[in-house]
């Protein structure tokens, strides 16, 4: 398989899920574009095919202005990965309006932004693919984490309708909901349960690791092994679907 020629915008691509998955499309011969907010993060992972874009997810000129420009450098988006997000979790009484709606503006608007404004160049080529990294969460909610899990819930359905709208065209639409993939969101979260509960970390990571089917966390690199099928040779008719990559049934 190769991409030479083609530009892909990975959305939250300096780090984790974000970056295996820019890495894999680098190597297949695409020029992509890593966004992210902290430009520095970004830098140091730049190079060999993978070219820096301060862009904050969470605010409509930033994503207009930031994808216009990666345009103009390195030619129409043909692959699109959004993929930035937030996870953070909190009960239904402990959840105000402040943190639904951050949790809502970076995972959900920024997902239909990001798309939005990639399709805008994609549309004059004849081959294009828009990924969207949703969660295990988007298949189901997660107790504790209703605003993640509906923000999430909400990109499988940006996708499935996408996927309606361009039926018949050379453009698909589709969802990656991995389980929980050994990040630094997953270390976070991982050092959190140990400060709240009093377990060790390896009790926590056990914990967080007991919510994929076989019991493992997952590797950003699994995740980004399925981006590269969605992207490759006979995936054109793949298409307003959910891959769940979780160990097992969801």
């Amino acid at each position: 398989m190769t991409l030479k020629g083609k530009h892909a915008l990975v959305t939250g691509g300096g780090t984790g899920i974000g970056l295996a998955i820019a890495q894999a499309l680098a190597a297949q011969g695409a020029s992509v574009t890593i966004t992210g907010r902290r430009l520095e993060v970004l830098q140091e992972v730049a190079g060999n095919g993978l070219h820096a874009l301060q862009m904050d997810v969470a605010e409509e000129a930033s994503i207009a202005e930031g994808t216009a420009a990666a345009v103009a450098a390195r030619g129409p988006v043909q692959i699109c990965v959004a993929n930035a997000g937030i996870a953070e979790g909190r009960t239904l009484q402990k959840t105000d309006l402040e943190l639904w709606q951050k949790v809502m503006r970076t995972n959900l608007d920024g997902a239909f932004l990001t798309v939005r404004e990639s399709m805008k160049s994609m549309l004059t080529t004849d081959w294009g693919r828009v990924i969207a990294v949703s969660s295990i969460a988007g298949l189901r909610g997660l107790k504790g984490a209703g605003a993640y899990s509906a923000s999430k819930h909400g990109v499988i359905g940006l996708m499935r309708s996408y996927s309606e709208e361009y039926m018949g065209t050379p453009y698909t639409f589709n969802s990656l909901c991995p389980g929980y993939v050994e990040t630094d969101i997953v270390t976070n979260q991982m050092k959190a349960i140990a400060a709240r509960t009093g377990q060790t970390e390896a009790e926590a990571r056990a914990y967080l690791a007991s919510g994929n089917r076989h019991q493992t966390l997952l590797q950003p690199e699994e995740v980004s092994a399925a981006a590269m099928w969605l992207c490759g040779a006979g995936s054109q008719s793949i298409n307003g679907q959910e891959i769940a990559i979780t160990g097992g049934q969801v």
